[in-house]
Protein backbone atom coordinates (compact mmCIF):
# COMPACT_ATOMS: atom_id res chain seq x y z
CA UNK A 1 0.00 0.00 0.00
CA UNK A 2 2.78 2.42 0.83
CA UNK A 3 4.20 1.98 -2.69
CA UNK A 4 1.01 3.58 -4.01
CA UNK A 5 0.77 6.32 -1.37
CA UNK A 6 4.38 7.47 -1.37
CA UNK A 7 4.66 8.73 -4.98
CA UNK A 8 1.37 10.60 -4.64
CA UNK A 9 2.46 12.18 -1.34
CA UNK A 10 5.81 13.24 -2.80
CA UNK A 11 4.06 14.64 -5.87
CA UNK A 12 1.47 16.61 -3.87
CA UNK A 13 4.01 17.94 -1.36
CA UNK A 14 6.58 18.72 -4.07
CA UNK A 15 4.21 20.52 -6.44
CA UNK A 16 2.60 22.52 -3.62
CA UNK A 17 5.92 23.68 -2.19
CA UNK A 18 7.27 24.35 -5.68
CA UNK A 19 4.35 26.62 -6.50
CA UNK A 20 4.68 28.34 -3.13
CA UNK A 21 8.43 28.82 -3.58
CA UNK A 22 7.93 30.14 -7.11
CA UNK A 23 5.41 32.62 -5.78
CA UNK A 24 7.74 33.67 -2.95
CA UNK A 25 10.70 34.42 -5.21
CA UNK A 26 8.62 35.98 -8.00
CA UNK A 27 5.23 37.63 -7.63
CA UNK A 28 5.26 37.97 -3.83
CA UNK A 29 8.66 39.65 -3.92
CA UNK A 30 7.53 41.92 -6.75
CA UNK A 31 4.31 42.82 -4.89
CA UNK A 32 6.35 44.61 -2.23
CA UNK A 33 7.44 47.17 -4.83
CA UNK A 34 4.19 47.73 -6.71
CA UNK A 35 2.03 50.82 -6.28
CA UNK A 36 -1.25 50.24 -4.44
CA UNK A 37 -3.50 49.76 -7.52
CA UNK A 38 -1.16 47.33 -9.27
CA UNK A 39 -0.72 45.33 -6.05
CA UNK A 40 -4.48 44.96 -5.55
CA UNK A 41 -4.90 43.98 -9.21
CA UNK A 42 -2.10 41.41 -8.88
CA UNK A 43 -3.70 39.75 -5.84
CA UNK A 44 -7.14 39.75 -7.47
CA UNK A 45 -5.59 38.04 -10.47
CA UNK A 46 -3.41 35.54 -8.63
CA UNK A 47 -5.45 34.42 -5.64
CA UNK A 48 -8.15 32.49 -7.52
CA UNK A 49 -5.40 30.74 -9.48
CA UNK A 50 -3.47 29.56 -6.42
CA UNK A 51 -6.50 28.84 -4.27
CA UNK A 52 -7.86 26.13 -4.11
CA UNK A 53 -5.06 24.36 -6.07
CA UNK A 54 -2.24 24.68 -3.51
CA UNK A 55 -4.44 24.10 -0.42
CA UNK A 56 -5.85 20.93 -1.98
CA UNK A 57 -2.32 19.64 -2.60
CA UNK A 58 -1.26 20.47 0.97
CA UNK A 59 -4.30 18.72 2.46
CA UNK A 60 -3.70 15.72 0.21
CA UNK A 61 -0.02 15.49 1.22
CA UNK A 62 -0.99 15.89 4.90
CA UNK A 63 -3.52 13.04 4.70
CA UNK A 64 -1.15 10.81 2.77
CA UNK A 65 1.62 11.44 5.30
CA UNK A 66 -0.66 10.26 8.08
CA UNK A 67 -1.67 7.18 6.06
CA UNK A 68 1.98 6.42 5.29
CA UNK A 69 2.99 6.83 8.94
CA UNK A 70 0.36 4.28 9.94
CA UNK A 71 1.24 1.92 7.09
CA UNK A 72 5.01 2.20 7.58
CA UNK A 73 4.67 1.84 11.34
CA UNK A 74 3.24 -1.63 10.83
CA UNK A 75 6.33 -2.75 8.92
CA UNK A 76 9.27 -4.36 10.62
CA UNK A 77 11.68 -1.69 9.33
CA UNK A 78 9.18 1.18 9.29
CA UNK A 79 9.43 2.93 12.67
CA UNK A 80 11.97 5.51 11.51
CA UNK A 81 10.07 6.13 8.27
CA UNK A 82 6.83 6.41 10.21
CA UNK A 83 8.38 9.06 12.47
CA UNK A 84 9.55 11.02 9.42
CA UNK A 85 6.08 10.89 7.82
CA UNK A 86 4.50 12.03 11.10
CA UNK A 87 7.00 14.89 11.21
CA UNK A 88 6.09 15.88 7.65
CA UNK A 89 2.38 15.78 8.53
CA UNK A 90 2.97 18.01 11.57
CA UNK A 91 4.90 20.51 9.44
CA UNK A 92 2.14 20.55 6.82
CA UNK A 93 -0.45 20.94 9.57
CA UNK A 94 1.34 24.03 10.88
CA UNK A 95 1.65 25.33 7.31
CA UNK A 96 -2.11 24.97 6.82
CA UNK A 97 -2.91 26.67 10.14
CA UNK A 98 -0.73 29.63 9.14
CA UNK A 99 -2.45 29.73 5.75
CA UNK A 100 -5.94 29.82 7.25
CA UNK A 101 -5.18 32.22 10.11
CA UNK A 102 -2.68 34.61 8.50
CA UNK A 103 -2.41 34.55 4.71
CA UNK A 104 -6.01 33.85 3.70
CA UNK A 105 -7.45 36.72 5.78
CA UNK A 106 -4.96 39.10 4.17
CA UNK A 107 -5.87 37.82 0.70
CA UNK A 108 -9.58 38.30 1.45
CA UNK A 109 -8.94 41.82 2.70
CA UNK A 110 -6.93 42.78 -0.38
CA UNK A 111 -9.36 41.24 -2.87
CA UNK A 112 -12.11 43.31 -1.25
CA UNK A 113 -10.25 46.54 -2.01
CA UNK A 114 -10.93 48.79 -4.99
CA UNK A 115 -7.72 49.30 -7.01
CA UNK A 116 -8.98 52.74 -8.08
CA UNK A 117 -9.55 53.98 -4.54
CA UNK A 118 -6.63 53.68 -2.12
CA UNK A 119 -7.74 53.88 1.51
CA UNK A 120 -6.44 56.94 3.36
CA UNK A 121 -4.87 54.72 6.01
CA UNK A 122 -3.18 52.40 3.47
CA UNK A 123 0.36 53.08 4.70
CA UNK A 124 -0.68 51.80 8.16
CA UNK A 125 -2.78 48.90 6.84
CA UNK A 126 -0.58 47.71 3.98
CA UNK A 127 -0.33 43.92 4.60
CA UNK A 128 2.37 43.05 2.08
CA UNK A 129 5.32 42.66 4.46
CA UNK A 130 3.25 40.60 6.90
CA UNK A 131 1.87 38.38 4.14
CA UNK A 132 5.35 37.80 2.71
CA UNK A 133 6.82 36.99 6.14
CA UNK A 134 4.11 34.38 6.83
CA UNK A 135 4.43 33.01 3.29
CA UNK A 136 8.19 32.61 3.69
CA UNK A 137 7.54 30.62 6.88
CA UNK A 138 5.06 28.43 5.00
CA UNK A 139 7.59 27.81 2.24
CA UNK A 140 10.20 26.79 4.81
CA UNK A 141 7.73 24.42 6.46
CA UNK A 142 6.75 22.93 3.10
CA UNK A 143 10.36 22.38 2.05
CA UNK A 144 11.17 20.79 5.41
CA UNK A 145 8.12 18.52 5.08
CA UNK A 146 9.28 17.49 1.62
CA UNK A 147 12.75 16.68 2.97
CA UNK A 148 11.15 14.59 5.74
CA UNK A 149 9.03 12.76 3.16
CA UNK A 150 12.05 12.10 0.96
CA UNK A 151 14.01 10.86 3.98
CA UNK A 152 11.11 8.56 4.89
CA UNK A 153 11.11 7.23 1.36
CA UNK A 154 14.88 6.68 1.52
CA UNK A 155 14.52 4.72 4.77
CA UNK A 156 12.01 2.41 3.13
CA UNK A 157 14.20 1.76 0.07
Amino acid sequence: MISALLPLALFANGVAVGVMLGNAIGPAAMALHLPYARYVELIKFMWPRYDPFVPILNVLAFGLDIAMAVTAGGRRDGTEASDLFIGAAVLLGVLMVISVTKNVPINKYVTGLDPASQPDDWPERDPRASWKRWNDIRVGLGITALVANLAGAAVLL
